[in-house]
C-alpha cells in the first residue's frame, strides 16, 4: 500500500515538481493550492504526511498547522518556507510542525526528509505488540509514557504532544540518566542520515519543558548539560 502525501503550496510549479517526484518515488499524491483546501484534505483524506507551505492564501501554513493540532490530527508535517528567518521556523515548530525546509530546495531532499519521518513512524508502529521494553509503561516521577499507545501523562493528565515531541520524550526516557548530544537526538529521533540543523532539537526540548516542567527555567526532568546536550532524570524529591 502506497504512502499518501498531501502537498499544499500556492505555486503551481512547486506543486507539479513535488507531485512528479513523489509519484516517481512510489507515493500517492494529493494536492491543494490554498490553506483552507489543504486543511480540509488533511481532515478528510487521512494522508500519511503533509508537505505544507508557510505562505498560503485563505489560511496560512501556521494557522493550518495550529488548527490541525487543536483537532488532535497529528499527521507529520514538513513545513516549507521561503523565509530564511529563525522566528518563522521556531513558530512553525512550536505550532506542531515536525520539520522545516527553506526554499529553494532539492525535490530529492524533500523526499528524503519525508521518508525519514515516515520510516520513524512505521518502525514504531511495527513494534506494537512486541514483548520488549518499548511496549511497557515508562515511569519517571509524575511522568508516565505508554509507547504502544503513543500517549504520555503528567500527573495523570494526558499530554497534548505532536508526533516528534512524543518520539523525543520517549527516546530521552528510554535513555534515562544518559547525556544525549543534539546530533544523537537528531539522528535517532529525526532519523536523518545527514547533518541537520540541531536548533530543531532545542525548539522541541523547549516545547516539551512547557508541558512537563513546573518551572521551565529550573527544569526538574529534562536537564541541559552545557556543551554536551540533554538528559532526562528522576526529579528530586519525587
Amino acid at each position: 500500500m502506497k504512502n499518501k502525501v498531501l502537498v499544499v503550496d500556492d505555486e503551481q510549479s512547486i506543486v507539479t515538481l513535488l507531485q512528479y517526484n513523489f509519484e516517481q518515488a512510489g507515493y500517492e499524491v494529493i494536492t491543494a493550492m490554498d490553506g483552507k483546501e489543504g486543511k480540509q484534505l488533511a481532515e478528510t483524506e487521512s494522508p500519511d504526511i503533509i508537505v505544507l507551505d508557510l505562505m498560503l492564501p485563505k489560511l496560512d501554513g501556521m494557522e493550518v498547522c495550529k488548527q490541525l493540532r487543536q483537532k488532535s490530527i497529528m499527521t507529520p508535517i514538513l513545513m516549507l518556507t521561503a523565509k530564511d528567518d529563525e522566528l518563522e521556523k521556531i513558530l512553525g515548530l512550536e505550532l506542531g510542525a515536525d520539520d522545516y525546509m527553506v526554499k529553494p530546495f532539492s525535490p530529492r531532499e524533500v523526499i528524503a526528509r519525508a521518508k525519514a519521518i515516515l520510516r520513524r513512524t512505521q518502525v514504531q508502529t511495527e513494534t506494537v505488540g512486541d514483548n520488549n521494553k518499548n511496549d511497557e509503561k515508562i515511569g519517571i516521577g509524575k511522568l508516565s509514557i505508554y509507547p504502544e499507545k503513543y500517549e504520555a501523562y503528567y500527573n495523570d493528565h494526558l499530554l497534548e504532544l505532536t508526533l516528534k515531541e512524543f518520539e523525543l520524550l520517549l527516546y530521552l526516557a528510554q535513555n534515562k540518566g544518559r547525556v544525549l548530544t543534539r546530533d544523537q537526538l537528531l539522528s535517532s529521533v529525526w532519523n536523518y542520515d545527514f547533518a541537520g540543523d540541531t536548533r530543531i532539537v532545542d525548539v522541541h526540548i523547549s516545547h516539551l519543558r512547557e508541558k512537563i516542567e513546573e518551572e521551565t527555567k529550573k527544569p526538574a526532568y529534562i536537564k541541559t548539560i552545557r556543551g554536551l546536550g540533554y538528559k532526562i532524570e528522576e526529579p528530586k524529591g519525587e
